[in-house]
């Protein structure tokens, strides 16, 4: 984009580049709005399983774990927890979306508290979710590097370029944005409106200012005429 015209008011138009790069973004794009990824939940062992479990053993830094798969999903057993590790889900509610992987999760614990014995508390998430959204500008810049923070991530890890929002509300934020500018937009506009109407209505009160400026001189003068007799 550059900068033409005067100064103020500001106007901007598209370069070359910026135009090959729209043209670019144009075409097919994945069908959903939100990818759920990165989701984990874990679970307090509150009583150790009754049978033994059958699930391979993985070394860590300091300690062991067992890793097995359970109704489809990878399962882990750590010293005082069990962690579930969720499918993807796509859809256009971030917060259905994790109720659908907390659900998913939940039938899991049930079903190891059946099939071993082992019973386990309330679950909660274990790290930050990942709230995948297409994003033409993330295309482009994942091609080159990745931009990572505490709200939300740049990649291209699915073939195609996103934006990783670590919450529900940020990725609902994000897909809200061109509405809330539209809202800025109106407001904006209605602020010029009334900015345009105060101008009127200060030349109005200025151009009656004049006149009664005039009307004041002009009886001022006709006053002194008539008080000085040799006028």
């Amino acid at each position: 984009m550059k900068r033409v015209g005067p100064r103020w008011p500001a106007f901007y138009e598209t370069t070359e580049k910026c135009k090959k790069f729209l043209t670019g973004c144009e075409g097919l794009t994945p069908s959903f709005v939100f990818r759920l990824h990165n989701c984990v939940f874990k679970y307090p062992i509150l009583q150790e399983p009754a049978v033994l479990v059958d699930w391979r053993r993985v070394e860590k830094m300091n300690w062991s774990a067992l890793i097995g798969s359970e109704l489809g999903l990878t399962v882990e057993q750590t010293t005082r927890h069990v962690l579930v590790y969720c499918d993807v889900v796509v859809g256009r509610d971030p917060n259905e979306l994790l109720l659908l992987a907390k659900d998913e999760a939940d039938r899991v614990a049930a079903h190891l508290r059946l099939k071993y014995g082992i019973r386990l508390g309330e679950g909660q998430l274990a790290r930050k979710v990942h709230f995948g959204v297409y994003d033409p500008v993330a295309k482009l810049v994942s091609r080159y590097w990745q931009v990572s923070d505490d709200v939300a991530k740049v990649d291209e890890s699915e073939g195609f370029g996103e934006i990783d929002w670590l919450s529900a509300e940020a990725a609902k934020d994000y897909l809200l944005m061109p509405q809330n500018v539209k809202w800025l937009v109106r407001i904006q506009e209605r602020f010029a409106n009334a900015m345009h109407e105060h101008l009127q209505l200060i030349q109005a009160l200025q151009a009656v200012t004049e006149k009664i400026d005039k009307f004041v001189e002009v009886f001022g003068s006709n006053a002194k005429k008539t008080e000085d007799p040799s006028a």
